[in-house]
């Protein structure tokens, strides 16, 4: 280098300058620029972002990638499917520009409207190599009237600050006209900021009863205070829609107007409220040791996605209830459908927990007919095998907050992941016996003995019979056209009869079907008949012969002849979390 050539700044990090000043586009304008230390950079951009286990390829939403470096265009040389390499002359500082087309609107990608914005930066941010754990500037550029909300700190000139990459693209960003409420929890700010409807406004008790929730979860912690110095809640109040994604200091959630404004909706927007905070610890910072660090280009096998997901889908209905928010009925009534749904979904006879957390990649986010007969969520087996855990804990004087404490104080606290091994270890350092009776929970394709926990709390779950035959399919749902099959369960009557998905229904015993209470006039249980059907344009017929009527479903009641004083006390501790 001669002595004339200024001398690169090496401690400065990445800028990245966001411009959605367009909206009606539906395209951010992305400019990165950054010095490089190195005359042979890669930019990457990740495949997937954390809290949702399938490779997003978020490369195929960029678009006119270009690089300069001063006057000069740099070419970029495609490494990989989302990889480029730059070959430079000299360390001057590089400018990258590029869009992003943001029209999917999901708690994982980019969505950019005339309403809002909302960027999911895993999907936006090049990673430059060698600047992984340096800090990062972010600029952002607005239509007129909008804000941004950003958890991330502001560095005083209007841009943001992050530590490194990776509290970059853990930063969602909303954007838009919002009205945003500040709150306090425990002393620590606190944000509430939503799109599509102003809850806060509509339902003056809801940030009081959002922070009782969180005080629950840092009482469920055995902490004073939440883990994150700022928080920031979003809220995507939609036409019909569910999901959530947690961060280290926000969490983004969707949620139905209609299904909010339904007898139950309330509460379960709570529960959906507690689940993503208390990832806030179980699973942010107490932590998989798969992903400490994160590998943002492929797939980490996690087999405790059990513990991160299913736990924490077990105590999210409790949670409210701990925070005086709610009743035992309410709660009953929940954990009911949710051990109904785990009964009455086959697959958990085919895929053990285990294999269901190692196989998230490809299994639970890519559902198809078949899906229901070979496979169980995790989230859904996860938080049976907590219930478990937790009772089987409280039979010994223990329970599964105290576990939960343990590891946090362990391993979270420090930044240091767990292995399945320490999850164990953890477990049977409270109950000695579940160091063999939790791997086989994990690994085995049987029920766990359901009734005879429940049976500790002076609960039962009693089986509904449907009124009509097993048919043993299911219909698409809201259609008012062709009567189609959505899926035919394995081994059951349509599958006897050689029917699959997709197929049209058409007529029984030469009486048209219309809409599914055809069915039920028609078809009586045992009554063998045949059905004309349609499929890849072709009429066919079959035999149909519908089995007895199976499970419609599963409630869990108060057994009347267990719930004594003693039972009633247990269930009083554990539906509010006391250890």
């Amino acid at each position: 280098m001669s002595d004339d050539q200024p001398v690169p700044d090496t401690t400065a990090g990445p800028t990245l300058h966001l411009d959605l000043r367009e909206p009606h586009r539906h395209l951010v304008g992305v400019s990165l620029r950054f010095t490089p230390r190195t005359l042979q950079p890669e930019l990457r951009l990740p495949a997937w972002t954390p809290g949702s286990y399938l490779i997003r390829d978020y490369v195929r939403c960029l678009e006119g990638l270009e690089v300069r470096q001063g006057e000069a265009a740099i070419p970029a040389r495609r490494l990989g499917a989302a990889c480029w390499g730059l070959s430079l002359a000299c360390l001057d500082p590089v400018v990258v520009r590029y869009r992003i087309q943001a029209t999917e609107l999901s708690v994982r990608t980019c969505h950019l409207t005339a309403d809002h914005g909302f960027l999911a930066l895993a999907g936006v941010a090049l990673q430059v190599s060698g600047e992984r754990w340096h800090p990062h500037r972010l600029t952002l550029e607005l239509p007129g009237g909008w804000q941004a909300f950003v958890p991330l700190p502001g560095a005083g000139d209007g841009s943001w600050e992050a530590t490194d990459f990776d509290r970059l693209i853990d930063s969602p960003i909303e954007v838009g006209p919002h009205p945003c409420h500040p709150f306090r929890v425990a002393g620590v700010p606190h944000r509430w900021v939503s799109w599509g409807g102003d809850l806060p406004a509509q339902d003056p008790a809801w940030l009081a009863d959002v922070e009782r929730v969180a005080l629950a979860c840092c009482d469920l912690m055995g902490v004073a205070a939440p883990a994150s110095e700022d928080y920031l809640f979003v809220l995507h109040l939609l036409d019909a829609g569910y999901g959530g994604l947690e961060h280290d200091h926000s969490s983004v959630l969707q949620f139905g107007r209609r299904a909010l404004a339904a007898p139950e909706g309330r509460r379960k927007l709570l529960q959906l409220v507690a689940h993503e905070y208390l990832h806030q610890w179980n699973v942010r910072r107490l932590r998989p040791a798969e992903l400490t660090p994160i590998d943002y280009d492929r797939v980490a096998i996690v087999p405790g996605l059990w513990f991160a997901e299913g736990v924490t889908s077990y105590l999210d209905q409790l949670l409210p209830l701990a925070a005086g928010v709610g009743t035992e009925k309410d709660l009953l009534e929940d954990l009911g459908a949710d051990l109904s749904r785990y009964l009455l979904t086959p697959g958990r006879h085919v895929q053990g927990l285990r294999q269901s957390a190692e196989e998230a990649w490809v299994k639970l986010y890519r559902q198809d007919a078949s899906s229901p007969d070979s496979q169980i969520s995790y989230y859904l087996k996860g938080a049976v095998v907590a219930l478990m855990l937790d009772l089987h804990l409280r039979r010994h004087g223990s329970c599964l907050a105290l576990v939960l404490r343990c590891l946090w104080r362990s391993h979270g606290a420090w930044g240091r992941g767990y292995h399945q091994e320490d999850l164990i270890t953890a477990f049977a350092d409270q109950v000695p016996d579940l160091a063999g009776l939790l791997p086989h929970w994990l690994e085995s394709t049987d029920d766990p003995d359901l009734a005879g926990y429940l049976a500790d709390v002076g609960l039962k779950l009693v089986p509904e019979p449907a009124s009509e035959g097993f048919l043993g399919w299911q219909l698409e749902e809201g259609s008012a056209g062709p009567m189609l099959l959505r899926r035919v369960h394995r081994s059951g009557p349509a599958e006897r009869a050689r029917l699959q998905a997709g197929d049209e229904l058409l007529a029984f015993d030469g009486q048209r079907l219309r809409r599914p209470d055809d069915l039920a006039a028609f078809v009586a249980p045992s009554r063998q008949g045949e059905l004309l059907y349609c499929r890849d344009g072709r009429v066919r017929t079959t035999r149909l012969t519908p089995d007895p009527p199976a499970v419609a479903r599963w409630r869990l009641v108060i057994d009347p002849l267990l719930d004594d004083e003693r039972a009633r006390e247990k269930r009083q501790r554990w539906l509010s979390l006391q250890p």
